[in-house]
């Protein structure tokens, strides 16, 4: 089960970053509004669902109120970094930054529930995070576009640490039993109506974009990227730990840059291949499972 939760959001969420693109490409309009969307229908899909089938929880005023932080943090703030940073830099780029989850959850796991790292942990990230660096490494070198790409690196790497505050918070609600597709629905429309106020504030509208490039994307990312995604990667961080289950994100980089390539023209470099293999590497390091020695003690 876990397994197929793992290898779902690794799979979902890898083509989500090209999807990101696609909306954006085709609106070229407001970020805020193109999450609004994104997360308005998501939000009253789940709902609806879980209304339909009697499995929509009843949550106290504290739960709501974490809800909308996790909303805030996971379906507004760090796709508003996201969607921001795709005009500096290419989604499979953008999806290797989003790596840095795996890191970014077991320091906040050990901060706010004492949760010591996995002995995996460190040699895991040091491939992981040095795989990052070789995928970037000519890019870092470009100094045409330097300032640009710090710009998405910086964007990216705040979204992230948005997306794992928000692990910290379902990691809350599943450590009292609230229902994890409940606690979901709520928090994207809390995220959702955050978004437009924020859209809203600067004087942008929310009116969509009516071309069938721009409703596609959002479709898919609404309901595949969104009710599907998050739905499988948080009942996975409530079986298995946010730091575990925050380094699926270290395999987006094979979807994404895949896609990167054939719609972007991601240009495919040693390092690069490099970098794909350290990942890879870390993946197995972290989970491949190891003979344990046990001493039999003399009754």
């Amino acid at each position: 089960m876990n397994l197929c939760l793992y290898l779902s959001v690794v799979a979902i969420w890898g083509t989500t970053w090209i999807a990101i693109f696609a909306q954006q490409a085709a609106s070229g309009g407001s970020v805020g509004a193109a999450v609004f969307w994104r997360f308005i229908v998501a939000s009253l899909v789940m709902l609806l669902i879980l209304k339909a089938v009697k499995r929509l929880r009843a949550l106290n005023a504290r739960d709501h109120f974490f809800c909308l932080l996790q909303g805030c943090c996971v379906f507004g703030f760090n796709f508003f970094c996201f969607y921001h940073a795709a005009a500096w830099i290419n989604s499979g780029l953008e999806s290797v930054i989003f790596s840095m989850a795996v890191l970014y959850n077991a320091l906040n796991s050990w901060i706010f529930f004492r949760q010591r790292p996995s002995v995996r942990l460190l040699p895991a990230t040091a491939l992981g995070i040095g795989g990052i660096v070789a995928l970037f490494w000519q890019e870092l070198h470009n100094s045409e576009a330097s300032v640009t790409l710090l710009w998405g690196i910086g964007l990216s790497a705040l979204g992230t640490l948005g997306f794992s505050l928000g692990n910290m918070i379902s990691l809350r609600h599943q450590r009292l039993q609230r229902d994890v597709l409940t606690t979901n629905s709520y928090a994207m429309l809390y995220g959702a109506l955050a978004m437009a106020l924020l859209t809203l504030s600067q004087g942008e509208s929310l009116q969509p974009v009516w071309n069938w490039q721009w409703a596609g994307a959002l479709c898919y990312l609404a309901i595949f990227g969104s009710v599907i995604g998050f739905g499988a990667y948080f009942t996975l961080v409530g079986r298995i730990g946010a730091s575990q289950a925050a380094y699926s994100t270290l395999l987006f980089p094979l979807v994404a840059l895949a896609l990167s390539t054939l719609y972007e023209g991601y240009q495919w470099h040693a390092e690069a291949f490099l970098g794909l293999t350290m990942i890879l590497a870390g993946n197995l390091v972290m989970f491949a499972r190891l003979p344990v020695l046990r001493r039999r003690v003399a009754a």
